[in-house]
């Protein structure tokens, strides 16, 4: 279910550095790290299943296993944890040179999720607004793509973002490095939410999943 669940602050062993990243030092970090994809590449070659979708599917995975990449603030402004949160992603539109930003629920099961996120992706290809969809939960994360560039650092300046808990994801352009292929991934984190243990955690679990990608096979045929 859809529910945004309170943390009992009391007994919270991350009380103390939610306070002082939150109130006294507010504060956000990013990284930038490539992550090897070669198996998830020969994996998808010749196949029906689109890259993009399984890179939302693989990250939507790794952030929902961890309260800290699910935090919220509640109405009062307080703490709080969704059961579950699902990506926002955008789509470009090459004739007007614009994109829009679209969600799709997150599945367990990849087969599902791919068939769902591209029914999302055809639908609003040409579509001229930012946000054409008028059902946008408040359980979403973000992940955004530059196709067009590989890069090596990536940060957002965003404005009054401290009460954005949720992590941000900015993909690049796949490149061959030493006979492999990597994707650059940049990850902007709320370090109220979320230290560099659970960065780490997160991008070598997601290292993980394209290593294995058996999980794809569902979709392929």
């Amino acid at each position: 279910m859809d529910t945004l669940r309170p943390i009992d602050v009391a007994t919270w062993p991350r009380r103390e550095h939610f306070e002082h990243y939150r109130h006294r030092v507010p504060c956000t970090y990013a990284m930038t790290i490539d992550v090897d994809v070669t198996e998830l590449v020969g994996a998808l070659h010749g196949t029906p299943v689109r890259s993009s979708v399984a890179q939302m599917w693989a990250l939507s995975t790794v952030v929902n296993r961890h309260e800290a990449f699910r935090m919220a603030l509640d109405s009062s402004g307080d703490p709080a944890v969704w059961d579950v949160v699902h990506p926002s992603f955008t789509v470009f539109n090459p004739e007007r040179e614009t994109f829009a930003s679209v969600w799709t629920p997150y599945r367990e099961d990849f087969a599902t999720f791919h068939r769902e996120a591209v029914d999302v992706l055809d639908r609003y290809r040409t579509a001229s607004s930012l946000f054409p969809q008028d059902d946008v939960p408040p359980n979403v994360f973000d992940v955004s793509s530059i196709t067009w560039a590989s890069f090596t650092g990536f940060t957002l300046g965003i404005r009054d973002a401290w009460d954005h808990l949720s992590p941000i994801f900015t993909i690049g352009r796949y490149r061959r490095t030493e006979g492999r292929v990597v994707m650059p991934l940049a990850v902007q984190i709320h370090h109220a939410a979320a230290d560099g243990f659970h960065a780490a955690r997160l991008v070598t679990e997601l290292q993980e999943l394209f290593a294995s990608p058996q999980w794809t096979s569902g979709a392929a045929g």
